[in-house]
């Protein structure tokens, strides 16, 4: 079985433009589909050669569905393969995509780029996702570019975006609710990995995480060097706020 960047190497058929090192990323994530009646939507097909590819990659029983601006790309539909024209930041054509679409297991924004495109794609496609599923952006350096109107730390860049994400996993153990409440992304995002130009997202529903012990107790416990005592300050502003104990100690105490 040939791996995805020997199909793309021998390919003659209509225009595919990738950078080398993503095919290493793809085969990670999307090898597990091969062979499969996997549910796949690519934004951004540009001259059809990635839906060629893919086609070649996933099999024949693999359900491929696309998003274009330019109504040419409307050509390349097939068997199995659908083509979907409008713009993936207007959210009204993106309702009318998802009410179209099965659950998916793979999307790929391979579209314009810019920040709003990516922002307004993800905050509305990401609930199709499957539990298990992938979402993955590519060429998120143009959130370093100002002509796609990102910027270094720039805060509607989306990689900066995708920084927050990373606290919202995080926010059964963040100590202000206010700040940083348990939300969909919480409780659906199961990693966030970052690579060069490409931001991959695993979704699984996710439950508060617990911890147990099993065994029993051999040594005094040291304290814990270094660690910061709580100021009467910070144990008033926690007694305003009504905080629970943080999530390590509260399982401790069950």
């Amino acid at each position: 079985m040939r791996t995805l960047r020997e199909i793309f190497q021998s390919h003659t058929g209509r225009l595919i433009h990738k950078w080398d090192h993503y095919f290493d990323i793809y085969e990670r994530y999307f090898s597990p589909y091969r062979g499969s009646a996997v549910n796949l939507l690519e934004v951004g097909i540009s001259h059809g050669g990635s839906l060629q590819m893919w086609r070649e990659y996933f099999g024949k029983d693999a359900n491929i569905f696309a998003i274009d601006i330019n109504p040419e790309c409307k050509m390349f539909e097939e068997e199995r393969t659908k083509i979907f024209i409008g713009s993936q930041e207007d959210e009204q054509f993106l309702k009318q995509v998802i009410s179209a679409l099965p659950q998916l297991d793979i999307l790929i924004d391979d579209g314009g780029h810019t920040m709003n495109q990516q922002l307004v794609s993800f905050r509305n496609l990401f609930h199709v996702i499957k539990d298990g599923g992938i979402y993955m952006i590519e060429d998120t350096h143009t959130s370093y570019w100002r002509e796609f109107h990102g910027g270094y730390k720039k805060k509607t860049s989306f990689i900066e975006f995708s920084k927050g994400l990373v606290d919202q996993m995080y926010a059964w153990h963040i100590d202000n609710e206010k700040v940083v409440p348990v939300n969909y992304h919480t409780e659906n995002i199961n990693s966030i990995s970052f690579y060069d130009s490409v931001i991959v997202f695993e979704k699984k529903n996710r439950h508060e995480p617990f911890h147990s012990m099993k065994g029993k107790p051999t040594i005094t416990p040291c304290a814990i060097p270094g660690l910061k005592k709580e100021s009467l300050l910070h144990q008033l502003k926690k007694k305003l706020r009504k905080k629970k104990v943080d999530s390590f100690a509260r399982q401790l105490k069950k």
